[in-house]
Formats: structure tokens, C-alpha cells, sequence
């Protein structure tokens, strides 16, 4: 793979707590702990061991990522701030907060990065 575009936002995900009891095993597949974390931006999230985020959770979040792409406000959409928002897996085991940051880079389609 080679990346050539430098992506306008980076996305970090990080698991915040869970919903029934203390640990996910026999409940998660992806063995979630309190703290993991997952970045990206534009594929999909991975943490430091260089392991997918659940994709399921990744159906959920793709929406509110590509929201934000053109210039949405995850208040809009339930989110605790313009660039926060929190979530429950689709198992409704583990707890996650997405946070967005703009990167500086100009947006895909404005610069027109689609054209050669």
C-alpha cells in the first residue's frame, strides 16, 4: 500500500468502560480492555498491536466518520461535543468514545485530489 494523501482528520477510539461486569471475555471476540485505543484516517481503526477494532463497531462508526469528512458536527448525531461522541458496541458489551482531530490537510474533494 502506498498513501499518498495526508487525510483532513485523524480518528482516535478508545474503550471506556463495559456493560455487563468488569471484563468481555466469553462476551467480546475482539477481548476489549478498559484503555485500548485505535486510530485512523480513512481506513479502518487499529491499535498499537496492529489489530482491527470490531466490524461490527466499525459499521457503526463508518457513518458518523464520513459525517465528519464533510463537515459535520457530532452534536448533531447524539455526540457529547462537535468532535466527541460515545458508543456501545452492537453487542452491547463494550463502551467506546470516538474522538476527532483536524489534521491541517486540505479536504480530499476541495483540493480536488480525485483529478490527475
Amino acid at each position: 500500500m502506498k498513501k499518498w494523501y495526508d487525510e483532513e482528520y485523524r480518528f482516535s477510539i478508545e474503550v471506556t468502560g463495559f456493560l455487563r461486569g468488569e471484563h468481555t471475555e466469553h462476551l467480546c471476540r475482539n477481548g476489549e480492555e478498559i484503555g485500548d485505543k485505535y486510530t485512523c484516517t480513512y481506513g479502518c481503526p487499529v491499535n498499537e498491536q496492529g489489530y482491527g477494532i470490531c466490524s461490527k463497531m466499525m459499521q457503526i462508526l463508518y457513518g458518523d466518520m464520513q459525517a465528519v469528512r464533510s463537515g459535520g458536527d457530532l452534536t448533531l448525531v447524539g455526540g457529547a461535543e462537535a468532535n466527541v461522541k460515545d458508543y456501545v458496541c452492537p453487542d452491547g458489551c463494550v463502551c467506546f468514545r470516538m474522538t476527532v482531530e483536524k489534521t491541517g490537510a486540505e479536504n480530499f474533494y476541495k483540493g480536488k485530489y480525485y483529478q490527475e
